[in-house]
């Protein structure tokens, strides 16, 4: 069992949690994640690194509420049953520092992917290397850890899909606006924003990166659950991934695969809602 320090909500569908996991960060770097269970039986959820306090052994991580699973995770109050990591690869730049020094960089966060681009705009800002970030969502409530990233970052660029705060529209509108600045593009967030940022990118053949959030189970490549096609191959996001070549990702089959477990997913959540019910009553 895992001691929950705190597990509060940071947005009207996003929480907040602090855990005592040395074993979990001890070798983490960023871009790596962790595989959490509420319960002895519950599923296990991939959640990103968001930030982590090796000599006290914390580990924070972001988790949007989108079913059965993560609705659980906000009534944990003192102890997780598992949390397995540092597991996936490092982010390719956080990873080898040195090598882009010199190179101009942005990222580009869709809503709740701001979680995994904070601790590596972080990271690069330790290391001397300084990013801009395009950092988009539905709405202003919706925009997450406002003052981190501005702490971490002197240039970032807001856009709201309503207007609400920054500037209205997408974020692949703004990065179009300002391509020719950059040498290396970082997009993480919905699968449809990254596909839209890997098309603009690649008219001007802009190394891009992304990093794939696709359903995953294990987290060893045993279960084939996170299997991503990447230039014609089947890679799997838990073991080779979760960050690719944006350029070589098949975006149309990683949407279709999102969807394969629709109906379960609806049937658990029901059951999951009559549970709570209960509980309340």
């Amino acid at each position: 069992m895992y001691k929950v320090l705190y597990n509060k909500q940071i947005s009207p569908d996003s929480y907040e949690m602090l855990i005592d996991a040395p074993l979990a960060i001890k070798k983490a770097i960023p871009g790596q994640f962790v595989i959490v269970m509420a319960k002895k039986d519950s599923e296990r959820i991939p959640l990103t690194i968001y930030d982590m306090d090796k000599e006290k052994g914390l580990l924070t991580i972001i988790y949007q509420v989108i079913g059965a699973s993560t609705e659980e995770l906000t009534h944990v109050k003192e102890e997780l049953f598992s949390v397995v990591g540092p597991l996936g690869n490092p982010n390719e730049i956080c990873a080898n520092p040195e090598e882009f020094k010199g190179k101009r960089i942005c990222y580009v966060a869709g809503g709740v992917g701001i979680a995994p681009v904070y601790p590596q705009v972080k990271h690069l800002k330790e290391n001397g290397i300084d990013v801009d970030v395009i950092y988009g969502s539905r709405n202003k409530d919706l925009l997450l850890i406002r003052d981190k990233i501005e702490a971490v970052c002197d240039n970032v660029i807001y856009t709201t899909d309503d207007g609400s705060y920054g500037r209205q529209g997408f974020v692949t509108t703004v990065l179009e606006e300002n391509l020719d600045k950059y040498d290396v593009v970082v997009a993480i967030g919905p699968i449809i924003m990254m596909k839209n940022v890997a098309e603009v990118t690649r008219k001007n053949n802009i190394k891009t990166i992304v990093s794939m959030n696709p359903l995953m189970v294990d987290g060893s490549g045993m279960c084939g659950a996170c299997r991503c096609e990447v230039d014609g191959k089947p890679k799997f996001a838990c073991i080779h991934g979760p960050e690719f070549d944006g350029h070589k990702i098949d975006f149309d089959l990683a949407l279709k695969r999102m969807k394969i477990y629709k109906e379960e997913e609806k049937v658990k959540w029901d059951q999951m809602k009559e549970l709570l019910a209960k509980d309340n009553s």
